[in-house]
């Protein structure tokens, strides 16, 4: 490293922060620009919330990640890493469908095995639903005959009368329970959305920015799922009307996504950037408009100042704009400042038996086949469960036992968050035995991971965060990337498509940040735009 004034003769460009956004920003720099990366991770490892933690030999993919994108540069950049897994059957390419785009994957039947290599991406099949009053419906909801039953004749009038009201007299859509209600209905918002929206945010859904909406519901409505519904059982429904969110299959590493990005560290490292680990970005300087150095504090706790030609920030806005010398105008300082997050709790059980669905290791990917399961069942706080053996059965060490997440959405310092593993771990068992998914003479082991920060919340200041993005836009070399680099709830594609858009301005000599601001802006995120 190097202190101000850069003296190495090289282009220095400094990343703040090791997930998806930074590292795909380090390497897409070094594959296409004469800029040297050095990118600083505040934690002992890289991949951020797409990170995979490993207890005991089972792996943990923090909140799920599946590995799909409506971008084919992104989808290609993913099999470029980890190849896709060798299928036998015939077929030369796989189908992948998002909302108005289906996507082809070439197969190659020799690809390689996961049984004899790690390095590989699977082929997984997609499994969601909702449990609500003791009965598994299907998530996102489709007005199937099987959901119409277990909702019965009463319900199901009721919704479908609260939906026509709403498409009568629709909302004004300024909060998140407008946007629902008009896509839903009152009455099917009430039923499926309000309790466990609310639950993930900790406020109600009425003080929730419309905006949230349009980037984490797109497309989604009781409309079509009617029309999936209809669709099915007319036998007219063609691949490329199948909407984001019901997506049949993904990629998924092998070990999870961390592995993705340890992969990418690798490359990153061998390409001649640097990823220093342990270490955070405690000051941030600028000169005329421009970004000079940045001071880094590295685990022995000493200081360095790192010259650089431009800085890529994925760390929370609310912590960038504190660092930054000279520091930001009073009002976009306190606005900065002001920002809120939701932070987030998994509980790891190691079983020998599920309950629900009454299976063990063996057998559970044919009984309960799920992913995730979201929890809409009222009393417990327990938000969503992940089934690790069904991401991909090599993140569990011994295939005969279950391996599950149970995910909780707190606010650091909370009587949650403060819970000692020991306590949060008898806490969640107690919830999943009251709502029949396990019993606790099953529960072999547990762990419990806190991530702070993972999700940039939509009310409060965030009305003004136009300003703060004004401001950070004014420093010419300095960028904001992924989701809490940007404050927006950006899935993991999205992230990584921010990086590649800055990284494209460089290349070509126009910094234009409009279009890293584009990326996830709307319900169309970012349609291909192939570099040339």
């Amino acid at each position: 490293m190097s202190t101000a004034g850069n003296t190495t003769g090289r282009k220095i460009a400094v990343i703040a922060g090791g997930g998806p956004a930074g590292l795909t920003a380090a390497l897409e720099l070094l594959r296409r620009t004469d800029v040297t990366p050095l990118v600083f991770e505040a934690s002992d490892g890289v991949g951020g919330i797409s990170r995979t933690h490993v207890y005991k030999g089972n792996r943990i993919d923090i909140g799920g990640h599946r590995f799909f994108s409506k971008s084919d540069r992104v989808m290609d950049w993913w099999r470029d890493i980890l190849p896709l897994q060798g299928m036998t059957g015939g077929d030369k390419a796989l189908e992948i469908t998002y909302q108005r785009k289906t996507s082809l994957i070439e197969i190659d039947e020799n690809g390689p095995n996961p049984d004899e290599t790690d390095d590989v991406m699977l082929v997984r099949p997609r499994k969601s639903r909702i449990l609500y009053r003791g009965k598994l419906f299907e998530y996102p909801l489709s007005l199937s005959p099987e959901t119409l039953m277990k909702l019965g004749l009463v319900d199901t009038a009721k919704i479908g009368t609260s939906y026509l009201q709403a498409n009568m007299f629709p909302r004004k859509e300024e909060t998140l329970e407008d946007f629902i209600i008009n896509r839903f209905g009152r009455t099917l918002y009430e039923t499926f959305f309000k309790e466990y929206t609310e639950k993930v945010w900790g406020v109600p859904c009425d003080r929730i920015s419309a905006e949230w909406g349009a980037q984490r519901i797109k497309g989604v409505s009781l409309r079509a799922a009617l029309q999936q519904a209809l669709g099915k059982v007319a036998g007219f429904l063609r691949p490329q009307s199948v909407e984001t969110s019901l997506i049949e299959q993904f990629l998924y590493p092998k070990h999870g996504p961390g592995q993705m990005w340890e992969t990418v560290q690798g490359m990153i490292e061998a390409r001649g950037g640097t990823v220093a680990l342990n270490t955070r970005v405690v000051g941030l300087k600028t000169e005329n408009g421009k970004v000079v150095s940045a001071t880094v504090e590295g685990p022995d706790g000493k200081r360095e100042e790192v010259a650089c030609e431009y800085f890529f920030s994925t760390m929370p806005v609310k912590e960038l704009f504190a660092i930054m010398d000279p520091p930001a105008p009073k009002d976009v300082a306190d606005i900065a400042g002001g920002l809120s997050y939701r932070d987030f709790m998994t509980v790891g059980l190691l079983l020998d038996r599920l309950e629900l669905g009454d299976c063990d290791g063996t057998n559970l990917f044919e009984r309960m086949s799920d992913n995730w399961i979201y929890v809409q069942e009222p009393g417990v706080r327990v938000g969503r469960l992940q089934f690790f053996n069904n991401w991909s059965p090599y993140l569990v060490a011994d295939p005969t036992k279950v391996w599950m997440g149970l995910e909780y959405f707190c606010d650091e310092g909370d009587d949650l968050w403060s819970m000692d593993d020991e306590a949060m771990i008898r806490f969640g068992v107690e919830e999943l035995e009251r709502i029949g998914v396990v019993r606790s003479q099953d529960v072999i082991d547990g762990t419990v991971l806190r991530v702070p920060k993972t999700y940039p919340a939509y009310w409060g200041a965030y009305d003004h965060f136009d300003k703060v993005q004004a401001h950070a836009d004014a420093i010419d070399n300095l960028y904001l990337l992924g989701r809490n680099g940007m404050h927006r709830y950006n899935n993991q594609d999205h992230s990584m498509l921010t990086a590649m858009v800055a990284v494209d301005a460089i290349a070509s000599g126009e910094p234009v940040k409009a279009n890293v601001w584009d990326v996830n802006a709307e319900q169309e995120y970012h349609e291909e735009k192939s570099a040339a």
